[in-house]
């Protein structure tokens, strides 16, 4: 596996990481904890390095599975994990919580779960509007001087937020959704964190899955799956999207590879410190998006899906409402 560094930070990781979430949380019944973590240690074995959880996911099953699974190699891999949410006797309640406090008391809960001294990567999960973000990065700055983390990052942070929070604790990382059907960063955000030197770790980089060609308008979801919830994956939307699905699957066949892996390529193709964390629950799936990575695209190529996705517009918001409130602050 290729490396790319974060930035101008010191970060250097696998150029694809790999997202845990949806091995325990928000796309079902959580995966069958041996099987999951023989995904995970599979993913090392193939040279993955960067490993994404939250406290948020399970609440807390998450970075408890992740913890068992990376004991044994802790010493080849970077672990990172997320503060932010609100949780009451293990369960998410409305509502953010970065108070200074808080985030020093989810710091060493999540220390606790994975079973490691140190989180390498610490995201501010969604920014708090009750909190600075000079008091966010602060506390993180004192956790790194204590030796319980060693990089900040922040999660669909707006510029005025990564600004101010780079100027008291250089951000290693922004982590927020980037993908063919979602390129709103490529506007303000990535010319923005290009200039301050940080890396951007892309969320969801095959659209929730919806990407990789294997659903339509007729795709039934688990009843706690959170795409149910999702205005994009309505029925109709999904019928309407099946089109940018379609381009893929055509260009893709033309490159002899999957609809997933050109996704994947195209977007390691727009800079070198983009690292996309794409979650998967199959070793089958892993081995298909690990191949991505040393997929080349010409110039030419990337030029040709952008514009020939442009032409398609994707139908529906990518989060229900009291969750768009949350992103882009």
């Amino acid at each position: 596996m290729k490396m790319r560094r974060l930035g101008r930070s010191s970060l250097e990781v696998s150029a694809l990481g790999l997202g845990c979430m949806g091995m325990s949380f928000a796309y079902g019944p959580p995966g069958e904890k041996q099987a999951m973590i023989k995904v995970i240690r599979a993913a090392v074995e193939r040279g993955v390095t960067l490993f994404d959880t939250a406290e948020i996911y399970g609440p807390y099953t998450n970075e408890e599975l992740l913890g068992e699974a990376l004991a044994p190699l802790r010493e080849q891999v970077t672990i990172a994990t997320k503060f932010g949410f609100r949780i009451v006797d293990g369960k998410q309640q409305p509502g953010l919580n970065s108070r200074p406090e808080h985030i020093r008391e989810v710091a060493d809960a999540s220390l606790k779960r994975l079973g490691i001294e140190t989180i390498d990567l610490f995201y501010q999960h969604r920014v708090d509007p009750e909190v600075p973000i000079e008091d966010v990065a602060g506390t993180v700055k004192d956790l790194i001087r204590a030796g319980k983390v060693r990089h900040f990052g922040l999660s669909e942070a707006g510029l005025e937020t990564i600004r101010r929070a780079h100027a008291v604790q250089p951000v290693t990382a922004l982590q927020s959704e980037y993908s063919l059907w979602w390129r709103a960063p490529e506007k303000d955000v990535l010319p923005a964190i290009e200039a301050l030197g940080i890396g951007f770790v892309p969320y969801s980089p095959l659209g929730r899955g919806f990407l990789t060609g294997t659903m339509d308008e007729h795709t039934t979801f688990d009843a706690n799956d959170f795409r149910n919830t999702v205005p994009r994956f309505t029925a109709e939307a999904r019928k309407a999207n099946r089109a940018l699905v379609e381009l893929l699957a055509t260009l893709a066949a033309r490159k002899q590879v999957t609809p997933a892996q050109l996704a994947l390529a195209w977007l390691l193709a727009q800079k070198p410190w983009i690292v996309p964390i794409p979650g998967t629950t199959k070793l089958q799936r892993l081995e298909e998006n690990i191949a991505a990575a040393d997929i080349e695209l010409t110039a030419e190529e990337v030029q040709e899906i952008e514009q020939a996705a442009a032409r398609i517009p994707v139908q529906g918001e990518r989060y229900p409402e009291h969750l768009n409130r949350m992103v882009g602050r």
